[in-house]
């Protein structure tokens, strides 16, 4: 699974280039983009302002 068979980058084309999970610059990325959106619902809901 992780660290298997090496993977040519310059054949990966549009998002697969930042977001794949055979290398660990793709799998960063994937967490990042992760933790970046659970983030913005956070914040949605935190100011989001209150029905009353």
């Amino acid at each position: 699974m992780a660290g298997g068979d090496h993977i040519d980058e310059t054949k990966l084309k549009g998002l697969s280039r930042y977001f794949n999970g055979e290398t660990i610059k793709g799998r960063a990325n994937v967490a990042k983009a992760t933790y970046a959106g659970i983030g913005l619902l956070i914040l949605y809901f935190s100011l989001k302002p209150s029905k009353k």
